[in-house]
């Protein structure tokens, strides 16, 4: 199987909710053979005996009462899911909601409970089994004590701070995976690499529309070393590629390599994933910012939880090396060309929108400055240019609203809190903050 089939494979897998539940039906079955098997070898049961009729009515009330979580479960994460994308984005199903582990396990519990305890009830026509009534018993009080948690942990992770929490989480997990490198001492910004000339050859992108979800790098950099020659991959991750359109740009003796093994290098998919897409969850993050900022929602104080996760995040971007996008061979040669975002892209993504829609309301204004204002003081002076660039833009942005002196004055406050705990360090009034390289 190719690499992007492989990985478009597991995407799913990760993302899809029946794969768990299914695996625990088919384990039901393995299970009750096994206990039955040890139930008939052990001979074992319970100090007092129980009649057949009651055993039967027993576990078709466990079984019952199983349905009534599945249906009550299913109907809940619906319902959930529905509000959540309503409220927050329509992203965040892909990206937390359905991802979580919690959720999918607890639903397999249910299915393993309801699919054991019909087997159970199976056996139980003749005599009683008891090690398989006491499974199915143990398996019944389980599923019990599983829904009530799964109520208190549904309603705990759909609320905003823990949705954009978690998306602060992954976004984390793929900077440090996409930009591995952290910067040690003072940061000297990559040079420009010098133009390659027209390509060789260009390969398009055949099949259907979609978007691009990752890129098996290490097979593009054996491919070009095997041709000795350079390949460029002429999207970014996260990108729309229609049919017909340029995928790779191939120099020098790359222009012999194989269409088969650079297609199967790349990955695509209808939407937009977070495993190897640097700037998703800021995207995710700012969609949920601006959707607060609303005025049909009008939930600021969203927005500057929002902020709390970009802010956590371009600190790391910040700290680390956002390579030149060239990728060297063992003996420093360039082979392959892969574009990612840098530092600019994260802090326009950042900032921008959030400030078109929230600068009017204080503590967005405030909460986005004090953002600003702390990254100038603790990243490299190489970092500086795009943060000073948005402060500047907020303040003009501040000026064009017409508000009253002793408005415009609070409005241009940090604030980590947004309302209610200004900083008053005295870096941080006047002029520029200081830079700490």
């Amino acid at each position: 199987m190719e690499w992007n089939l492989k990985y478009s494979l597991r995407s799913y897998l990760r993302s899809a909710l029946w794969v768990v539940p299914v695996l625990a039906y088919v384990t039901s079955f393995i299970a009750i053979r096994i206990v039955g098997f040890l139930d008939d070898w052990l001979e074992w049961s319970w100090q007092w005996k129980m009649e057949v009729a009651t055993v039967q009515s027993v576990l078709q009330g466990l079984v019952a009462a199983t349905i009534s979580f599945i249906v009550f479960a299913f109907s809940s994460l619906l319902v959930a899911i529905q509000v959540a994308s309503a409220q927050l984005s329509p992203r965040i199903i892909a990206t937390t909601l359905l991802r979580d582990n919690t959720i999918r396990l607890v639903v397999a519990l249910f299915v393993l409970t309801l699919s054991f305890g019909l087997g159970t009830l199976a056996r139980s026509q003749a005599h009683i089994q008891y090690l398989l009534l006491s499974c199915a018993v143990v398996l019944a009080g389980t599923s019990t004590v599983a829904f009530i948690y799964l109520i208190d942990y549904a309603a705990r992770l759909l609320r905003p701070v823990s949705i954009v929490w978690r998306l602060g989480e992954q976004g984390l997990s793929v900077i440090e995976e996409v930009y591995p490198s952290k910067i040690k001492g003072r940061h000297i910004p990559s040079k420009p690499n010098p133009p390659l000339g027209a390509p060789d050859r260009i390969v398009v992108h055949h099949g259907v529309s979609a978007i691009i979800l990752a890129l098996d790098l290490e097979t593009l950099r054996l491919e070009a070393e095997r041709t000795n020659g350079i390949i460029e991959f002429s999207r970014q991750i996260g990108d729309f590629l229609a049919v017909g359109e340029p995928l790779f740009l191939l120099y020098g003796g790359a222009a012999e390599a194989d269409d088969r093994v650079l297609h199967g290098a790349v990955a695509t998919g209808p939407e937009r994933t977070i495993e190897q897409d640097a700037t998703f969850a800021f995207r995710v993050i700012v969609d949920i910012a601006i959707k607060a900022l609303s005025k049909a929602i009008n939930d600021p104080s969203t927005a500057v939880v929002a902020l709390d996760q970009l802010h956590r995040l371009l600190r790391v971007a910040g700290r680390r090396h956002l390579h030149d996008d060239v990728i060297m061979d063992s003996s420093g040669k360039p082979r392959v060309i892969f574009r990612t975002p840098g530092w600019d892209d994260f802090v326009q993504l950042s900032c921008r929108e959030i400030r078109l829609y929230g600068a009017e309301n204080y503590q967005v204004a405030r909460r986005l400055r004090a953002m600003l204002d702390n990254l100038v003081l603790s990243l490299f002076e190489a970092r500086h240019a795009a943060l000073l660039k948005e402060l500047e833009l907020l303040d003009r942005a501040l000026e064009r609203l017409d508000l009253l002196p002793d408005d415009l004055a609070l409005a241009r406050t940090s604030d980590l809190q947004g309302l209610g705990a200004p900083i008053r360090d005295p870096r941080l009034k006047g002029s520029a903050p200081i830079a700490l390289s």
